[in-house]
């Protein structure tokens, strides 16, 4: 496992995505230490004091400082960031000789969720929710059909990807007040503004049953076509499923080796891959096109575009996060990833696969990242703008 100078393990930022304005999470890197090797994950249970309390914790070292600090993993996904003088005991232990099934695993996140809540088990899913069974079952499917095309999408192209290896965990509330309730612990103020979101610390996709929205007002479904056609009916549908889509597609894309959680995924490209996705179908099933035409996405950045604006979200995050001005950046993250997808694929290839090659908590700063642009497509940003208009041009029409 690589270890990392004590400084690497400091947060600069909310560690999670969300979308509309949401944060995504940025970490402080320095040099590994060389001479680990990285192939070797440790098992350690740990005992952790802070704040006067004390933890007991189990799991699996992703990474490790020099003065004990470590990013851990936990067996329900979660991440925890420990500083050295944090940890009070370790040792080195044993994998459990048999992994937890889905079922076991839901069940233990039944546990920390609030009364109420029952499990669905998909083939690929693990979901928790408060609702109608019938509106899970429809969601289920939606998230089935999202896995298997993001799979089949990146393969195609060259991408280094790989099937998940654990379920993942998608957590539904029965209306927007419950779920607001709980997204406030990750979002704060901003949860009142996203029907959904992916946190990065927790692996987990949040949201609520959209049938139950202001914007939908309609009565739970009894079944899951029900469900399905209770969204699709409204006018507002294309956007919330598009929400649905677009945080699924964010742990989609951290959880098949394409991003690795706190690695320095530039937030252009991951937001870039989750809008390119986020396309709806709304006179169908829901969602099935990639790469469609973002017509909101479109509409945006034509209306902000200006001189240099590629530069800024190639070069640095901060455009995301600006309490004005956030849309914007995510319409450009959605031009720059569609105009390359369609016009210089083999070079994204390249360069989502040096991105995803990176590991957790390494170096990272605005020349870097330029670095990394300019060796996988041969100019810097501000010299695709030209051909990109261009290209948007045609969409425009």
């Amino acid at each position: 496992m690589p270890r990392i100078a004590p400084v690497s393990l400091r947060f600069v930022c909310c560690g999670l995505v969300a979308a509309a304005g949401g944060a995504f999470a940025r970490v402080a890197a320095a040099p590994p230490v060389a001479g680990e090797d990285a192939a070797v994950a440790e098992r350690v249970a740990v005992v952790v004091r802070a704040d006067g309390g004390e933890r007991a914790l189990e799991g699996t070292v992703i990474i490790e400082a020099a003065d004990g600090a470590m990013l851990l993993e936990l067996d329900d996904q979660r991440l925890e960031l420990l500083q050295g003088n944090e940890v009070h005991s370790r040792r080195t232990v044993d994998a459990p000789s048999t992994a937890s099934t889905p079922r076991e695993e839901g069940h233990r996140i039944l546990a920390e969720l609030p009364a109420g809540f029952d499990l669905l088990v998909t083939r690929h899913y693990v979901i928790c929710f408060d609702t109608s069974r019938a509106y899970a079952q429809w969601s289920g499917a939606l998230f089935e059909k999202l896995h298997d095309a993001f799979l089949n999408y990146w393969r195609k192209a060259g991408v280094e990807v790989e099937a998940p290896r654990r379920p993942l965990v998608v957590v539904i509330f029965s209306d927007r007040e419950r779920y607001e309730a709980h997204a406030a612990r990750d979002l704060g103020a901003a949860a009142d503004r996203v029907v959904g979101y992916y946190n990065l610390m927790s692996n987990r996709v949040t949201t609520f049953d959209l049938t139950g929205s202001d914007q939908l007002a309609r009565r739970p479904a009894t079944s899951a076509a029900r469900a399905g056609l209770e969204i699709l009916a409204s006018p507002e549908a294309a956007g919330l499923v598009s929400t649905l889509v677009h945080e699924a597609s964010h742990q989609m894309a951290f959880n098949c080796q394409m991003h690795r959680r706190l690695a320095p995924v530039p937030v252009w490209i991951s937001e870039g891959v989750a809008t390119f996705f986020e396309t709806p179908d709304p006179g169908g099933r829901g969602w099935k096109r990639i790469g469609g035409v973002n017509r909101p996405r479109l509409d945006t950045f034509l209306a902000g575009y200006r001189a240099g604006v590629l530069d800024e979200i190639v070069r640095g995050d901060e455009p995301f996060r600006a309490s004005e001005g956030a849309i914007d950046a995510y319409a450009r993250a959605w031009a720059l990833t569609a105009f390359l997808a369609q016009t210089r694929k083999g070079a994204l290839v390249e360069y989502i696969n040096a991105i995803g090659a990176k590991p957790p908590l390494s170096p990272d700063g605005p020349e870097e990242r330029l670095r990394d642009f300019v060796a996988a497509f041969g100019v810097e940003p501000h010299q695709l703008e030209q051909p990109l208009m261009k290209f948007l041009a045609r969409w425009k029409e």
